[in-house]
């Protein structure tokens, strides 16, 4: 069942990706970085491979920092004492326009979380990410243990 479950989800994904190029030329979401111990909490979606960021769009009426509260609580089961904004970060990839503001959380507590668009939720060493962590992630977490300025540019 969970199977179905989820090749529905990358279908209806697929979809909406195809709509939002048409239709939705720009768009706009958040992405947590969960630090904790030198780890960091990532998501694998069931729709798409690879491990993320918790994260998502904005909905209506939204503030980033609620989208990211919300995005962080229903992908990985996090709530988020206190948020930090890091940049905003723009994706020209696929033929659209996506603009990511990232936020870290380094305080913060689990709890239960069942998500049919979450297939698992981890922690890894920042130093041992597993080898299909997406690009961008990757990328964010290697200037996060440099521990320099925030280098907003492309996602």
């Amino acid at each position: 069942m969970r199977t179905l479950k989820g090749a529905l989800l990358r279908v209806a994904y697929l979809l909406l990706a195809s709509r939002r190029r048409l239709w939705q030329p720009v768009t706009l979401g958040v992405r947590v970085l969960l630090v904790r111990e030198g780890q960091v909490l990532l998501v694998r979606h069931t729709y798409r491979e690879g491990w993320f960021f918790p994260g998502g769009g904005l909905k209506r009426h939204e503030t980033l920092e609620a989208a990211a509260r919300r995005e962080a609580r229903e992908e990985a089961g996090a709530v988020c004492d206190l948020l930090r904004l890091v940049g905003a970060y723009s994706n020209f990839a696929e033929a659209r326009s996506d603009h990511v503001v990232l936020f870290i959380c380094d305080s913060f507590h689990l709890v239960p979380n069942e998500s049919a668009e979450i297939a698992d939720a981890r922690f890894f060493p920042m130093t041992a990410l597993p080898p299909d962590v997406s690009a961008s992630t990757h990328r964010r977490i290697q200037e996060y243990l440099a521990s320099g300025p925030p280098r907003p540019g492309w996602w």
